[in-house]
């Protein structure tokens, strides 16, 4: 899958939210915002990305930025981890990774030792017209909210 980078246009989606309406890239039009990819919902990094962006959400929108997770989980299993964790923006199904393969967010990668092809935990920051501003790939779940917010603030 072809990475995304700075400039390139974000490609289109439009995938079922845990609660809510369908949400389209098309929607988040006219705000920037924060797109992350992330394997399987409660699991332990999963868990601690989706509780840092939750923690992190006033910060984020204060910088003018919405929140949306993007995982291959059914819609279902979304809605009870939102529940669980408390967790207040969108959280969209992607249960055939089309959107994540779109986005550059699936590949190879090693989990426990053993190399293994799925959704990789990836970030991409669009502004208002939907074109990329940043996409990092591969990124650790802890720490990784916190340093996503040092460089947003640092491009302010």
């Amino acid at each position: 899958m072809e990475k995304l980078v700075h400039g390139d246009q974000a490609p289109p989606f439009k995938l079922h939210q845990a609660s809510g309406p369908d949400v389209a890239l098309t929607d988040l039009q006219g705000q920037r915002a924060v797109i992350y990819f992330y394997p399987k919902a409660a699991t332990p990094g999963c868990t601690t990305e989706a509780c840092d962006f939750r923690d992190n959400l006033a910060r984020f929108q204060a910088l003018g930025f919405s929140v949306v997770g993007v995982s291959p989980d059914p819609v279902e299993a979304l809605q009870t981890f939102a529940e669980t964790e408390q967790l207040t923006y969108p959280l969209l199904s992607d249960p055939d990774a089309t959107v994540a393969r779109a986005w550059g967010a699936y590949g190879e990668k090693t989990v426990n030792g053993q190399v293994t092809t799925g959704v990789l935990r990836s970030t991409v920051l669009v502004d208002a017209t939907g074109s990329v501003i940043s996409a990092e790939y591969g990124v650790d779940a802890q720490g990784h909210v916190a340093r996503l917010l040092e460089s947003v603030n640092a491009a302010q």
